[in-house]
């Protein structure tokens, strides 16, 4: 799932991260759906879709990334597809879903949030149950 959510974010962000011209675009679209300041809100959704996207592929601060999903998705459901029909509904409630799950449990045994649990060894047990689930 860690690594379903994260291409996908990568993908789908990765144009308007990468071009000032797909930015605005998205900065007008969010202007058009009465999200309030786009001009702030579109480039700071984009950029933690992008950033938690590569945070959940290398599975290194998983649970923020998760928790940085929540409220991001949340708001594109409401404003944007929230008034459509239920079909649409389906992808950003997912994200919301699978970010909630992630910021529960972490990032499993294959993970840079475990490698670093292991490394930080048994002196640090409020990171280790933070960062991931190394049983």
């Amino acid at each position: 799932m860690r690594l379903l959510a994260g291409s996908f974010l990568i993908y789908q962000s990765q144009d308007n991260v990468f071009s000032a011209a797909r930015m605005q675009v998205f900065i007008g679209f969010c202007r058009a759906a009465s999200i309030p300041w786009p001009h702030i809100g579109a480039p700071v959704s984009v950029w933690c879709q992008f950033l938690a996207g590569i945070a959940l592929v290398l599975g290194l601060g998983t649970r923020l990334a998760g928790l940085i999903l929540i409220p991001n998705f949340l708001v594109g459901f409401w404003f944007v597809h929230a008034a459509g029909p239920v079909p649409g509904w389906w992808p950003p409630l997912a994200l919301v879903g699978m970010g909630a799950v992630l910021a529960t449990i972490g990032a499993g045994r294959i993970s840079l949030d475990h490698r670093l649990a292991i490394r930080l060894g048994p002196c640090s047990r409020y990171l280790e149950k933070s960062l991931s689930r190394p049983d």
